[in-house]
């Protein structure tokens, strides 16, 4: 299992269409709107490191409204 959390930039004006998207979207395990430079942070639980970059590129990138992605894999520590 590989956790991350993957912060993203939304369009104004297509913020709810993307949020429907993105939280119906397999391996995203939580949606969370925060306020500054990026609009949500996800938390992602996928079954390997290739799904994970699978899902952020042709999926969530691929939403109408998501500008832009930066994904953090998560580590123990």
């Amino acid at each position: 299992m590989v956790t991350g959390l993957v912060l993203v930039r939304l369009s104004s004006g297509k913020e709810k269409s993307a949020l429907q998207q993105i939280k119906t979207t397999r391996g995203v395990a939580h949606v969370s709107a925060v306020f500054g430079r990026w609009d949500l942070v996800l938390d992602m639980a996928t079954e390997d490191l290739g799904a994970l970059s699978n899902t952020v590129v042709a999926k969530i990138r691929a939403i109408p409204g998501v500008q832009s992605t930066e994904t953090l894999i998560t580590t123990a520590i």
